[in-house]
């Protein structure tokens, strides 16, 4: 398993095993077909049919996108390290600055990602790295990149990542010490439940971890404050005690004490999903029966369920016994109308193409007569997640949610929604930081240039980063 296991490398080497998806026949592999098996019992178990124009092909999407951000498995930090370290005349065991022995060579802002190993969502990470050169060896700077990428692309915990990343460099160039350090975040997805009672929600879960090898192995060693003076514009303390070890109850969300609690009820039910995502487990080079991952298929069926196919448009139909007017009896004037706007509603939801988190805010508008009470903010909140958990694609969530609305107030909407797609990171485009905006209008909203551009600019400029 581990990328520092030589012999178990040689073996494939000797073998010729080749790295290439495509090459092997991707599509072909037992892998691959295995977790397509899985992901139609999980699909199923969702209420969803298997063959419905959009998520025909997920079961592949997802296998291709899973194997990709697993490839670490099967590569080999030597391989990457050898034939990368040059000779650098001045290095030795003496004193020296400045690219001599006792400098620091420090690579920042790798953006990268990882699958958390508690719960199979993934995470993404900066990963600071470096090291202290010695033996008159450097190493190419893209390789502490491609070096932190084998790890990063296995199922993780952050601690154990920046561990693995540091034990392998110090192994692999054998420097005078090695530091990493971590920025972590993982996207804390409420459930339905709890996404209605607190509407303070924290999207995010962060850590900053450590971890340093031979000069740095003593984290008080002052080599440290030279590391972390480096990162002070990387929105990183240089005080090295804010350095601390994430536990894994803090860490991953799903570990919570109110995530936790499995019932009996729930896994009972659902002994073939469990059961598909230990397949896809083994089918990525993982043991299912490491204790880290003893839990894991549990908690990924857990979280999936709230994305289950209810029938959504019954539950609604309590909001919109008729249509809502917002304005009295009779003609009213146009110049007392006024657009009214809710803005920054946050949602949450699941991309049905890759099975993968997105989430973001809407914005919706519309027309309301002044002096008149306008919708409740909570109405619209509850048609925003009603449509958000459940399989999506974020086009047909934003028309969706501009129906429904339009159903209850009468026909003038105009609905703009923001979002982060785990998609866009976690497969082989990582795409980080990217956001998508999408719109639908209705009404007046769709003929007249003015209103649409009023209620454009009543959007914060700073809404939603991705």
């Amino acid at each position: 398993m581990g990328a520092l296991d030589e012999g178990h490398f040689n073996v494939q080497l000797e073998n010729r095993v080749k790295l290439s998806c495509v090459e092997l026949g991707f599509e072909r592999e037992p892998e691959t077909l295995a977790i397509e098996d899985a992901v139609k019992v999980l699909l199923q178990g969702l209420g969803e049919d298997v063959n419905r124009e959009g998520i025909k092909k997920t079961p592949f999407r997802v296998a291709k996108a899973l194997r990709e951000g697993t490839k670490g498995y099967k590569k080999n930090v030597k391989d990457i390290v050898q034939g990368a370290l040059f000779p650098e005349a001045g290095l030795d065991n003496g004193i020296g600055h400045a690219g001599g022995a006792g400098g620091i060579v420090i690579v920042r802002d790798l953006d990268l990602f990882s699958y958390c190993e508690s719960c199979l969502l993934p995470f993404q990470f900066k990963c600071h790295v470096g090291y202290v050169p010695s033996g008159q060896r450097v190493l190419g700077l893209s390789k502490l990149s491609r070096v932190a990428d084998i790890f990063a692309k296995r199922l993780q915990h952050p601690q154990r990542l920046a561990d693995e990343v540091c034990s392998a460099l110090h192994h692999g160039i054998k420097p005078a010490g090695v530091a990493v350090v971590l920025q972590c975040s993982h996207l804390h997805f409420p459930n339905l439940e709890s996404a209605f009672l607190d509407t303070n929600h924290q999207g995010w879960v962060k850590a900053l971890v450590a971890s340093g090898s031979g000069l740095f192995e003593n984290e008080n060693a002052d080599i440290w404050t030279d590391f972390l003076s480096l990162l002070r514009f990387r929105g990183i303390n240089g005080d090295k005690t804010h350095i601390k070890d994430c536990t894994e109850q803090s860490w991953c969300p799903s570990l919570s004490a109110s995530s936790a609690k499995i019932s009996s009820k729930l896994e009972s039910a659902n002994q073939g999903m469990i059961a598909a995502v230990v397949s896809i487990i083994r089918s990525l080079g993982e043991d299912p029966l490491r204790e880290e991952l003893l839990g894991t298929p549990s908690r990924f069926v857990k979280w999936l369920m709230n994305f289950q196919n209810a029938n959504l448009e019954m539950m609604l139909n309590g909001f919109a016994f008729g249509r809502m007017d917002l304005k009295p009896n009779g003609e009213v004037c146009r110049s007392k109308e006024q657009i009214h706007s809710e803005l920054n509603l946050s949602f949450w939801s699941q991309c049905e193409h890759h099975l993968l988190p997105f989430h973001g805010v809407v914005h919706i508008g519309y027309y309301c007569v002044e002096g008149f009470t306008p919708i409740g903010k909570s109405l619209l909140q509850s048609i925003v997640h009603f449509y958000g958990f459940k399989l999506q694609v974020q086009e047909r969530l934003t028309r969706q949610i501009a129906e429904t609305v339009s159903s209850i107030l009468g026909g003038d909407v105009i609905v703009v929604v923001e979002a982060g797609h785990t998609c866009m990171i976690s497969r082989g485009i990582e795409k980080f930081g990217s956001s998508t905006a999408t719109i639908a209008v209705l009404g007046r909203f769709a003929t007249e240039p003015s209103a649409r551009a009023m209620f454009m600019q009543s959007i914060p400029k700073t809404t939603f980063g991705g």
